[in-house]
């Protein structure tokens, strides 16, 4: 039986949002989702206030780009400092200390203690794109293979990439050529009575299956992987599977790029998840919690195969801004100064013990998974099944943002809620905001009996 006595708090959208709404929906395309149908006005740490001054717990930390949290003061008083010195006299034309600066700290701190290089961009699709431009270039090949459920972004090569038909790639073909997408191991959803390491080896036999049914081993550039899927659904492979793709990259020469754009930076509880599978990519993609919010990204890789390119083959004109390098130098002193992914870890244990209670409680609770604060529980109709509870998924949001908890769904089929709190986020907010969330669950979610 479901409880029905809990009452909405909050009024979505109050009056001011109401009116922000209408000129946005009249003056802003339709095609740029919005979570919650009300408008920031300020935030700070793990909290936004709206303009009708309704405060919100924040669960997605802007689709994990703000594990530093809202507003870090150390990055708010050095962006004030840049701002009055210059904003943007371009890194092609005048080059400037903070970029140097920051591709010095990412060179030292990504995996692997060989000679690296980092230049920098303006998105997480944008690394994706330079990242396979860079592969491509260094090995004279073409094909880039990537994998079912990964997410790379929304530009022509990153959404070619991407795994995910609606809302990503529908009828926006023709897409980029050359790109295959590979089998990742989704243990939840195995066969019966397959073992996780029978899947692996499964997806494993694939990929070497491909290399002779579609194209030759010595015509691929690149895998692309992300070390955990984030808009897949917070899936984590295991660490054999990891370790046996990036084994066949070796043996015939291929690169293997890291997709940390959503899993870096301290979210698993590791500086990168990388980590967690003792993996030196050759190449890294990196963006949103680097600066705090602030658009900005990265490719990091081995030094011989970043100087592929020549003069004037890869950058942007706001690729590396002040303002943002600037930002990110602070993050990346965060991060290590204060331990944000041991902080991480401390979030996801309670995160996951939560989790496992509601699945404990509710029948619809059909997988917990996750790293660090990377966590997130999979929606079903019921667990013999595992039909995706798409809808009930859509429920559970959207009453928590009416009772001030901002959440955020994923997973191919979208029956996944995930965590992106950011990491600066104090265990008061942190519960509050699973009690939010348990209280809405009790509300749409059937008791086990």
């Amino acid at each position: 039986m479901k409880n029905k006595n809990l009452t909405n708090a909050y009024q979505i959208p109050g009056p001011n949002s109401e009116k922000l709404l209408k000129r946005r929906n009249d003056n802003v395309p339709r095609g740029p989702f919005n979570t919650a149908q009300t408008f920031a006005e300020k935030a700070k740490g793990a909290k936004i206030t709206d303009v009708d001054g309704q405060e919100f717990i924040d669960f997605a930390g802007a689709i994990g780009s703000l594990n530093a949290g809202h507003c870090p003061p150390k990055v708010v008083e050095a962006l004030k400092a840049q701002i009055e010195n210059y904003l943007h006299p371009c890194f092609h034309v005048m080059m400037y200390e903070p970029y140097i600066e920051l591709a010095e700290k990412l060179n030292h701190y990504t995996p692997g203690n060989h000679h690296k290089k980092t230049f920098f961009l303006n998105s997480g699709a944008e690394a994706v794109e330079n990242a396979v431009k860079i592969a491509r270039k260094y090995t004279g090949r073409k094909a880039i293979l990537s994998f079912e459920r990964g997410f790379h972004g929304r530009t022509y090569m990153a959404m070619s990439l991407t795994s995910k038909v609606k809302p990503y790639k529908y009828q926006f073909g023709p897409f980029v050529a050359d790109t295959y997408k590979m089998s990742y191991p989704y243990y939840y959803r195995k066969p019966d009575g397959m073992t996780d390491d029978e899947i692996d080896q499964e997806c494993i036999q694939r990929l070497n299956t491909f290399f002779l049914s579609e194209v030759s081993a010595e015509e691929t550039a690149a895998v692309i992987m992300e070390p955990v899927q984030g808009e897949g659904g917070f899936i984590v492979p295991s660490k054999n599977f990891v370790k046996q793709v990036k084994e066949i990259c070796t043996e015939h020469g291929i690169l293997f790029i890291s997709d940390e754009v959503q899993a870096g930076f301290g979210r698993t509880g590791k500086l990168f998840a990388s980590e967690h599978f003792d993996l030196i990519p050759d190449l890294m993609t990196m963006s949103k919690s680097i600066a705090a919010g602030l658009p900005i990204s990265a490719v990091t890789g081995r030094a011989e195969i970043m100087d592929a390119p020549g003069v004037g083959e890869i950058g942007g004109t706001y690729g590396g801004s002040p303002l943002g390098c600037v930002a990110a130098n602070e993050v990346m002193n965060m991060m290590i100064e204060e331990d944000l992914p041991a902080r991480a870890n401390h979030i996801g244990e309670l995160v996951r013990k939560r989790f496992l209670s509601f699945q404990e409680k509710y029948e619809e609770v059909g997988d917990v998974r996750g790293l660090g604060a990377m966590m997130a529980m999979e929606l079903v109709e019921d667990r013999q099944s595992k039909e995706p509870a798409k809808e009930l998924t859509q429920k559970v949001i959207r009453e928590s943002i009416q009772n001030g908890l901002i959440i955020m769904g994923s997973g191919l089929y979208g029956n996944v809620i995930r965590i992106l709190s950011p990491l600066v986020i104090s265990d008061e907010d942190l519960i509050r905001g699973l009690d939010i969330l348990e209280s809405v669950m009790k509300n749409q979610c059937t008791l086990r009996r």
